[in-house]
């Protein structure tokens, strides 16, 4: 499953108010974000549609897709098989508690050099 998207936009307030209003009869609304870096929609199901400005400085790139997986054990595999693959490592498995507390996750980038991640984020897992 999708966890979360995040697309890169040139202008940051101008994409928050649009999606606002864009998601509002979806029943979509603002979750969190940071004033001139990112916004975060509740798209439902626990999934969530971020923007991020035009700009942003590495390990961001201009697309971002994280999937959720059922454990850590999974993260280190899909981390594993991407680089068999041909990815680039953008930062290995790892717990990430700058985000959750239970947050664990890693980081490629596809042939693109889109940011593709694998993660989960509860205990025990």
């Amino acid at each position: 499953m999708i966890d979360h998207i995040t697309i890169e936009v040139s202008d940051l307030e101008k994409s928050k108010s649009f999606y606002e209003r864009a998601f509002e009869l979806l029943g979509y609304r603002l979750s969190f974000g940071k004033d001139g870096v990112f916004w975060a929609f509740d798209v439902g199901e626990g999934s969530l549609f971020e923007i991020q400005h035009t700009g942003s400085k590495p390990p961001l790139t201009h697309l971002h897709v994280a999937f959720r997986v059922e454990s850590r054990a999974e993260v280190d595999a899909f981390y594993r098989s991407a680089l068999e693959a041909g990815a680039e490592d953008n930062g290995p498995p790892g717990p990430r508690p700058e985000y959750t507390e239970y947050y664990y996750a890693c980081f490629l980038l596809d042939p693109d050099g889109y940011n593709i991640e694998a993660m989960v984020n509860r205990p025990g897992a």
